[in-house]
């Protein structure tokens, strides 16, 4: 196919792809989706080989948003059945971590619910980092914390950050349409102070919330020219008691369209698997390692993911690999460009509150039984499961 020997050739010299040619890829049909995959492998390969990066997810205060994010479980007045609690001890957050490391994450995501830090909350956030690394030598930490103010990028950088994300989410021209209590500039502006504080940013989307192939292509050029070292891709689990609950749009093939065009736009650049792979990739997640070159490992924020054993025997058994505490995650290119855990070049691509460094609140569930014969896209409720171990809790964590 022509359009796919284009966009290889296009990935493999970081050259922006055309608006007609990433919808194309969208458009494709379901003949063609491992010719698609195949298409984008080669470009993942190129840049990243067949490493899968580990990330874990520590929620540091669960619930009790002001904001009211349509997707997401833990918004004003949600009647979810999350867990709630307020801010873990660093103590208690570092105990969270270890069990993720020890599973071999290499990167540990602080998220906390609310609209933005105070300065007494990024004081907080501080002590956990330091928590982290000094029982843990070489981690990575990204810090989601909502909104970030004047000067808290640079306070976090100084605690020993290494990133923080905050997610586009979906296009400008949809977003008020799913978010009203703050604005698509509003996080443009938190990915932009973090970039100028030196973090890595990480930002990305939710696909599944309605959205059009226009909407998906303009997010995802918005994030290569906001230009993010990690470009989260989450799958929308329709939650129970949210305004998207009945919002079951996704097919697995869909999926892997969607990380398949994410992967051309943004060849360099750190794709994961966020929320919601296991409900909407389901048996078909290992064909998406193909495609993005990093994961969450076990639960997410506030609902149950798959089991840790059962993601790294995933990755073995596709052929991948899981990177190691000493490698460097992004090309040479962009991990001496300075920032982060290395950033910023101009062909690079570019978090809800809720959904830490990218992950969906909602995310798949383990060990359920599947029911026979079921369209591909019809609601799959027995797939999600709220949280009810790990951080906030008095149970062992899932990793």
């Amino acid at each position: 196919m022509d359009l796919l020997n284009t966009l290889v050739d296009k990935g493999l010299r970081r050259e922006l792809p055309t608006r007609e040619e990433a919808l194309a890829v969208l458009a494709t049909s379901d003949d063609d989706l491992l010719d698609v995959v195949a298409a984008a492998g080669k470009v993942r390969r190129h840049w990243f080989g067949r490493r899968v990066k580990l990330n874990y997810l520590v929620n540091l205060k669960s619930g009790l948003c002001p904001e009211d994010c349509s997707y997401c479980s833990q918004r004003l007045g949600s009647s979810t059945g999350i867990l709630k609690y307020t801010w873990l001890k660093p103590e208690q957050a570092s105990q969270a971590a270890a069990a993720g490391l020890a599973g071999g994450a290499k990167r540990v995501c602080l998220v906390a619910s609310g609209r933005g830090p105070t300065d007494r909350d990024v004081d907080r956030v501080a002590g956990t980092i330091k928590a982290i690394k000094e029982e843990n030598e070489g981690v990575e930490v990204c810090a989601c914390l909502g909104l970030l103010s004047d000067g808290q990028a640079e306070r976090l950088r100084e605690a020993g950050a290494d990133a923080y994300n905050h997610n586009l989410n979906t296009s400008e021209s949809t977003y008020g349409d799913i978010t009203t209590t703050h604005t698509y500039a509003d996080r443009v502006d938190t990915v932009t102070k973090a970039h100028a504080a030196g973090l890595s940013a990480c930002s990305g989307l939710i696909a599944g919330m309605g959205e059009s192939d226009e909407d998906l292509v303009d997010v995802v050029y918005s994030l290569r020219e906001l230009d993010p070292d990690s470009v989260p891709v989450n799958f929308l689990i329709p939650v129970e008691g949210t305004p998207l609950a009945k919002e079951w749009n996704l097919t697995p093939q869909r999926c892997l369209r969607i990380l398949a065009m994410v992967r051309f736009v943004c060849p360099d650049v750190e794709v994961r698997i966020a929320g919601g792979r296991e409900v909407h990739l389901r048996t078909m997640q290992p064909l998406a390692l193909n495609l993005a070159n990093s994961i969450f490992l076990g639960d997410y924020l506030t609902t149950e993911g798959q089991a840790g054993k059962a993601d790294l025997e995933m990755i073995a058994d596709a052929g991948f690999e899981v990177e190691g505490a000493g490698e460097v995650t992004l090309p040479e290119h962009r991990a001496t460009a300075g920032g982060g855990c290395g950033s910023h070049e101009s062909a690079g691509c570019g978090s809800h509150e809720g959904a830490g460094c990218g992950s969906h609140e909602s995310g798949g569930v383990c060990g359920t039984t599947v029911p026979a014969a079921a369209p591909a896209n019809e609601a799959r409720t027995d797939l999600v499961a709220v949280r009810r171990r790990g951080a906030g809790t008095d149970l062992a964590p899932n990793a």
